[in-house]
C-alpha cells in the first residue's frame, strides 16, 4: 500500500507518477506574495492494483492554523483508508475519515478550518467528493467539460443558477466567502456520480487559487494538451502568473495553489 502526504514548506514543488492503472501529477506552492506557511495540503493512497484515492485540502486563510487543519484532514482520511479490507469499503472509509477529520479539527483547539476535494479512482472510474470551494473538473481531450463541482459559496451558487457569469464571479468582492468547511458543526459532504473516464480524459483537483485566477476555458485548454506532467507545469505557471496580474478588468488573486491532475492509462 502506497500512502503519501504532499505539501511543501518551500516555495514550490511538482511531482509526477506513473502506475499500471493511472498516471498523476501533483503541484503545490505557497502564495507568491507571502512568507507564511502554505496552507494547502494534498495526499494519495493506493488501495489495490487499480484503486486509488486522491485528496486536496485548502486551509482557510484568515483563520488560525489553516495549514494544521488541512494536514490534519488529509492525515485522518488516509488513516481511515489504510484500514479497509475490501474494495467495497472505500466509500464508507472516505465518509468516516471525513467525519473523523471534522471532529479532530473541531476538538484541536486551533479554531482552524479547511475545504476538501476527494477523488476515488477504481479501474478507470472515478467518484468525486467535496466540501467548500476547491475544484474537481473532468475534461476530455478536445476540451469538453464532462463534470465540475459547484463551489459551496454564495458566488458559486449564483453562478450555477445562471445569475452570475464566470468573469463576474471571479471579480466578485465576496468570492472568498465559503459556506461549507471541515472544522464546522454544520459541515456537509457532497458526493458526485460515478464517472467512467475515457482514455484521454483529464481529472483536475485544485485549491481555489486555480479558479480564482484562471477561467474554465483556460484550464481546459492547457490540461487537454501534451503529457500530464508538462501540462500541469504549464497550468501552474499560468495560474501563478495570473495571480500577479494587476489589470483593472482582471486583477490577480494571490493565494496558495495545489493541483493534482490524473489520467487513466488504459
Amino acid at each position: 500500500m502506497l500512502k503519501e502526504l504532499f505539501y511543501s514548506e518551500k516555495d514550490e514543488e511538482l511531482d509526477y507518477f506513473r502506475r499500471a492503472s493511472c498516471q498523476f501529477a501533483a503541484f503545490t506552492a505557497r502564495s507568491p506574495t507571502k512568507q507564511t506557511a502554505n496552507e494547502d495540503c494534498a495526499g494519495w493512497i493506493r488501495l489495490g492494483h487499480d484503486s486509488w484515492v486522491f485528496l486536496v485540502a485548502d486551509g482557510l486563510g484568515g483563520l488560525p492554523a489553516g495549514d494544521a487543519a488541512s494536514r490534519l484532514a488529509i492525515s485522518k482520511i488516509l488513516d481511515e483508508l489504510e484500514k479497509i479490507e475490501s474494495p467495497g469499503d472505500v466509500r464508507s472509509a472516505i465518509i468516516s475519515g471525513i467525519d473523523n477529520a471534522n471532529q479532530a479539527i473541531l476538538t484541536s483547539g486551533t479554531r482552524g478550518a479547511t475545504t476538501l476535494v476527494v477523488v476515488e479512482f477504481d479501474q478507470g472510474t472515478i467518484r468525486p467528493y467535496h466540501i467548500g470551494d476547491a475544484t474537481i473538473l473532468v475534461t476530455g481531450q478536445r476540451g469538453l467539460v464532462k463534470f465540475q463541482t459547484v463551489s459551496h459559496s454564495p458566488t458559486g451558487y449564483l453562478e450555477e443558477a445562471g445569475l452570475l457569469n464566470e468573469k463576474d464571479a471571479m471579480l466578485h468582492e465576496e468570492r472568498h466567502i465559503v459556506s461549507n468547511v471541515l472544522g464546522s458543526e454544520e459541515m456537509r459532504l457532497e458526493i458526485g456520480p460515478r464517472i467512467e473516464l475515457a482514455k484521454f480524459d483529464t481529472v483536475v483537483m485544485a485549491s481555489d487559487g486555480l479558479r480564482d485566477n484562471l477561467a474554465l476555458e483556460q484550464v481546459t485548454e492547457i490540461t487537454r494538451k501534451g503529457s500530464l506532467d508538462k501540462s500541469l507545469d504549464r497550468l501552474a505557471k499560468s495560474c501563478r502568473s495570473a495571480m500577479l496580474t494587476e489589470l483593472a478588468s482582471k486583477p490577480g488573486h494571490p493565494d496558495d495553489l495545489t493541483i493534482i491532475t490524473l489520467r487513466r492509462n488504459r
